[in-house]
């Protein structure tokens, strides 16, 4: 056998390219990313425009708010089209049809695109639920070799990477009380994906995730006014946690069954956020009308964690963003005003106005702590924010309904750094962004938009 040891070099270099390339992608598995953490190690831009930085934008088959995630060079989420999209003429409910979407996130061309028909009829688009979020308002899920969709009464459904139907589950066609609509998402443990099937069977159902078939159901009255995502959280070698917020409730749950282990009794008859762990520690705020709060539990409680794992609890109120933890803070946004909260005590460290461009109508200073924010309808005439504040390379990313990113600083200070929009046209954000390897991807109710840093 003869070698060439000439070809030693090259060889060194293809491997070790290879090595890099296999190690370097960031994906952005569910809401708000891997252990839903909201966090990214890389840097990312912070400074774009309509006509700088961003990379692409991909017109979308419909309107949605549920969150992109990345898989390798993959972005998917989910839309809706052909009823609800003016709340003047919603259109016939028959005619509603959900998109899952997939763009190749190198050049924004659409991959794949699958159109699921309205097989069991949702809520109407009428009230002040559903015109909020419309028929899309679930994440989806990933665990790097098939995309979970939740679409609410039409069921879950599972695909390939290529867009090829492995399953097709229904896990109930109910309504909640105020019809509302549904928008928590689903999570992925193990061999299950876990279902919050909140309003259509007042249930948490966990699901085989190679066929759909129904492992365990735990119906529980409790759940019915939360639209949190849950998590999982390690306790340790043998233990896992699966941790939610309901109506006036923490629940730590066994994910291999669905079975109670503990609870924290908290604030608040409506949970719209998601709590989040760091360093064994669970976070959370939560607030609205009917009140709430903010909270620290450890990990690892068994009944009643009130006496024997809770770390603090505080009068912070977060109504929809949920919020993220760096540098021993607890970082959220609500109602136009940004907070820091130490993360050790609970007790509030800033508070600061987030401060609208000129040109905006809800241009406002960052002084003071009680005065309203003002509204601006730039983005199509609604005021509520629903998106959650996200962190990469020790800045906090937020984006209000009008298309506004603020980025601020996660220090003590929490500085407001810039506010950058991709577009000029009228467009609603709603959707978390997602962060990954430095780009970020934002979408509208009716485009995805790739923002990265111009390599000139």
């Amino acid at each position: 056998m003869i070698i060439d040891r000439s070809s030693w070099p090259c060889m060194a270099v293809i491997c070790l390219t290879l090595l890099v390339s296999s190690v370097s992608a960031e994906d952005w598995t569910r809401f708000r990313g891997e252990s839903a953490a909201g966090f990214s190690k890389k840097a990312a831009p912070t400074k774009w425009g309509p006509k700088e930085n961003v990379k692409w934008s991909a017109e979308l088959p419909g309107a949605g708010v549920s969150c992109p995630i990345i898989v390798g060079d993959k972005v998917v989420l989910t839309c809706y089209s052909g009823y609800g999209l003016d709340r003047r003429e919603p259109g016939e409910i028959d005619d509603l049809k959900r998109h899952i979407v997939c763009v190749d996130r190198n050049t924004g061309k659409i991959l794949w695109n699958r159109t699921i028909s309205n097989e069991s009829r949702e809520d109407r688009y009428s009230g002040m639920g559903v015109p909020e979020h419309g028929y899309a308002s679930h994440t989806p899920v990933t665990d790097g070799k098939a995309i979970y969709a939740f679409l609410g009464k039409s069921g879950v459904y599972a695909y390939d990477l290529e867009g090829k139907q492995l399953w097709h589950t229904s896990v109930g066609t109910n309504s909640d009380d105020r019809r509302w609509g549904s928008a928590s998402s689903p999570i992925l443990y193990k061999d299950l994906l876990i279902v919050p099937a909140i309003c259509e069977s007042g249930a948490l159902i966990a699901l085989n995730k190679k066929d759909g078939a129904e492992v365990w159901k735990q119906d529980a009255g409790g759940l019915r006014g939360t639209w949190s995502t849950p998590l999982i959280v390690k306790v340790d070698e043998k233990r896992s946690d699966l941790v939610m917020g309901v109506p006036y409730e923490v629940w730590g749950l066994n994910p291999s069954n669905g079975k109670l282990r503990w609870y924290l009794p908290v604030e608040g008859r409506s949970f719209y956020t998601s709590v989040m762990e760091k360093d064994g520690v669970i976070y959370g705020a939560i607030g609205g009308r009917d009140g709430g709060g903010s909270f620290a539990v450890k990990v690892g409680a068994d009944d009643d964690a009130t006496k024997t794992h809770r770390v603090w609890e505080g009068p912070d109120q977060s109504s929809y963003a949920s919020p993220v933890v760096h540098n021993d803070l607890m970082f959220f946004v609500s109602n136009g005003m940004a907070n820091a909260i130490d993360a050790k005590t609970g007790e509030r460290v800033k508070r600061v106005r987030l401060k609208a461009p000129a040109r905006s109508t809800g241009d406002s200073n960052d002084s003071g702590d009680t005065e309203a924010p003002r509204r601006t309808r730039r983005g199509g005439g609604r005021t509520s924010d629903y998106s959650s504040p996200v962190i990469a390379n020790d800045k906090m990313y937020y984006i209000k309904r009008n298309g506004e990113m603020y980025i601020l600083s996660t220090d003590k200070e929490l500085k407001q750094i810039a506010v950058n929009t991709v577009t000029e046209k009228t467009e609603e954000f709603s959707a978390t962004p997602a962060i990954s390897d430095g780009q970020i991807f934002i979408r509208s109710n009716k485009r995805l938009y790739c923002v990265e840093e111009s390599k000139k």
